[in-house]
């Protein structure tokens, strides 16, 4: 994984653990769909180091704060945005 989930729980601004689960399933989530977005392996995604990060930990907010409403199109297109410099053009 690219973001801990120290990092993580500091970015959401956790202080406990009652949420731990969630927060790994919700980062696993993040990260593969950042990648996914990218068009790039995980090797090739951690290369890209604080552009790659900074997608993962939006897309997770993004999944921690809209939990029941998330608008997943939304989401993939401001992904597409921030990754735009690194996404390959095809697979």
């Amino acid at each position: 994984m690219i973001v801990t989930l120290a990092e993580a729980k500091e970015y959401l601004r956790i202080d406990h653990d009652a949420e731990d689960d969630i927060v790994r399933k919700l980062l696993r989530a993040a990260e593969s769909l950042c990648m996914d977005v990218a068009r790039l392996n995980e090797d090739e995604f951690k290369a890209h180091g604080a552009i790659a990060k900074t997608a993962v930990l939006y897309a997770l907010a993004y999944f921690y704060e809209h939990r029941d409403e998330a608008d997943h199109r939304a989401l993939t297109l401001t992904l597409r945005a921030l990754l735009m410099g690194i996404r390959k053009e095809e697979f």
